[in-house]
């Protein structure tokens, strides 16, 4: 590919101006901030029928999950997990350097809110994110972090820019194929790839539980995103020698901001809103009786995947 001409503004090459350009189609796959079990089932053939009314077998398309986020980036972000402080501890102990002073470009930023904690960490970040609505509501909640439109299969950034790209809940709306030679394109030598996916504790019975009711319903495989977050899944090329860290934690959360949560989720914002709301009110009562108090404890394992540039890698 042509390698986007350096900007003077930021040191990733990156031109960080309100609209640039987009590399790809809409329809290609786009990175986003989002949960590894929003893994889209298949690429079908888009059902034009409202989502209540297809077959049980006629699921969602690839395309029609990436993009539900759009519509519901303000949700999404007032409602989705963060990540904790020992996260970014084992990405600088794997990445063998701090993320003070490093050049990072965060893929897939969404909303910003791995972007926002690079940058709280040191880092002299640099988003790229290719949805209108998620962009939108990072720009309101993030002014100051400069944000450019693109994909991970085609990074609007220089070559040998950056000392870290990362990928939060995102890496799985990538083609491998493409996105880890733009990857290695952009990083500077003995910098190194992250992606990272907030998965369910599925160890705890009230989450385990919630996921078969989700099953049931909605006719996914929850349990699949942790079988899915490996190495081979994330590189098939074998080009990457990913290092794996899982990092537990929870957060305490009224039923409300624990029902919107998991309503942001893609595989919910593409059924209909008659056949989420159902479940929505079911789970409610579910919850209720194991939480009382009206506050879920959430448990989640950071699942971590990096990975250093290969020994005498150079961009192409």
């Amino acid at each position: 590919m042509t390698t986007p001409p350096t900007a003077d503004d930021h040191p990733t090459g990156a031109d960080p101006t309100p609209e640039p350009r987009v590399p790809r189609p809409a329809d290609d796959h786009p990175a986003d901030d989002r949960p590894a079990d929003d893994h889209p089932a298949d690429d079908r053939p888009t059902d034009d029928r409202p989502a209540d009314d297809r077959p049980t077998d006629a699921r969602p398309t690839r395309h029609a999950r990436a993009h539900s986020f759009n519509a519901a980036a303000a949700q999404y972000a007032a409602n989705r997990p963060s990540y904790p402080p020992a996260l970014f501890d084992a990405i600088e102990d794997l990445a063998g350097h701090p993320l003070t002073g490093s050049r990072v470009a965060d893929i897939g930023a969404g909303t910003g809110i791995a972007t926002a904690l690079l940058h709280a960490r040191g880092a002299n970040v640099v988003a790229v994110e290719p949805g209108d609505g998620m962009a939108a509501q990072f720009r309101s909640a993030h002014p100051a972090l400069p944000l450019i439109r693109g994909t991970g299969d085609d990074l609007p950034l220089a070559d040998a820019s950056v000392d870290l790209v990362t990928y939060a809940q995102a890496w799985h709306w990538t083609d491998p194929a493409r996105s880890v030679p733009e990857a290695l394109r952009v990083l500077r030598p003995g910098g190194a790839l992250a992606l990272w996916w907030n998965t369910d504790a599925l160890d705890v019975p009230w989450i385990a539980e919630a996921a078969a009711r989700t099953a049931r319903h909605f006719g996914i495989d929850v349990s699949a995103e942790k079988r899915n977050v490996n190495a081979r899944a994330a590189d098939p090329t074998g080009l990457l020698d990913f290092a794996r860290r899982t990092v537990r934690w929870s957060r305490r959360v009224p039923v409300d901001t624990h029902l919107a949560n998991i309503g942001s989720h893609s595989v919910f914002l593409v059924h209909g809103e008659d056949h989420t709301a159902a479940f929505l009110a079911e789970e409610r009562e579910h919850l209720l009786s194991t939480f009382p108090d009206g506050c879920v404890e959430e448990v989640y394992d950071v699942i971590l995947l990096l990975a250093k540039a290969p020994a005498g890698h150079t961009s192409a």
